[in-house]
């Protein structure tokens, strides 16, 4: 093909090469790439370049390295599971989309404060105090991983005695509680995708170079104040988030 001529620092010009033929098809997903010596002849350019090349689309996902043997175009599996994101009610008993994943180990329960980020969601200022609680779950179908959070301020846990003895009481469970307190309950959900910490990329068991799903979700009680605020990680690759919609609440999810 002969020395690229786009711009910008080289080995983005390869990596961007690469990516083009990997987008096209001439790459196939599985397949090993052309060798360090075959991309030097091709683009006309050194070693390291390829080399920073490779480790680029490493980083985007797009190609996995393996010691010895070389570069694959990354095969991207279709979601091993799909979680329903609704909530639904009957008579007085609240489930959630994923009330029959397992927990893999005892919920871990401490105290924190609002941050920079949880605050505003909750309508609390930064270093206010709450229960915590960490639960890791499974998909007994699929082995899909998630780390589910619950933030509870402790106005709300004092609604209800119960929350305020267990803050472990599993959602569901708060949300009948809440309701038994009066407050007619709404939810509004937002969804994000970030790389992982390694924390959670270890507890989630996800790839290299793959993203996570992070649902939000706020309970809001009678007056649409936040009551408490709810964290679902997952990692990508294994699953999509599923909701369901109406027409007359476009931007909250109620209980149905």
């Amino acid at each position: 093909m002969g020395e690229i001529q786009r711009p910008g620092a080289l080995y983005q010009q390869v990596a961007a090469e690469i990516r083009s033929g990997i987008t096209a098809g001439e790459y196939k997903p599985g397949s090993l790439l052309p060798s360090e010596a075959q991309l030097i002849e091709r683009y006309g350019v050194s070693r390291p370049t390829v080399r920073k090349a490779i480790d680029a689309l490493r980083a985007e996902g797009l190609v996995e390295v393996i010691h010895g043997k070389g570069s694959y175009v990354r095969a991207i599996p279709a979601p091993a599971v799909n979680i329903q994101r609704t909530i639904t009610r009957t008579g007085t008993t609240f489930r959630t989309g994923h009330h029959d994943w397992q927990q893999t180990e005892a919920p871990t329960i401490y105290r924190t404060t609002t941050t920079a980020t949880t605050g505003p969601l909750l309508e609390l200022p930064e270093g206010e105090a709450l229960f915590a609680v960490d639960r890791l779950l499974s998909d007994p179908h699929t082995e899909a991983r998630a780390l589910h959070r619950v933030l509870i301020p402790f106005a709300t846990a004092d609604q209800a005695e119960e929350l305020a003895q267990a803050p472990d009481t599993e959602p569901g469970q708060i949300y009948a509680l809440l309701t038994a307190a009066g407050h007619t309950l709404a939810w509004d959900e937002t969804v994000s995708a970030r790389m992982p910490l390694p924390d959670e990329r270890d507890a989630l068991r996800v790839p290299d170079a793959t993203p996570i799903l992070l649902a939000s979700r706020l309970t809001l009680g009678t007056d649409r104040r936040p009551l408490i605020l709810e964290e679902l990680r997952t990692g990508a690759d294994r699953a999509q988030l599923a909701y369901h919609l109406t027409a007359d609440t476009p931007r909250t999810l109620h209980a149905v």
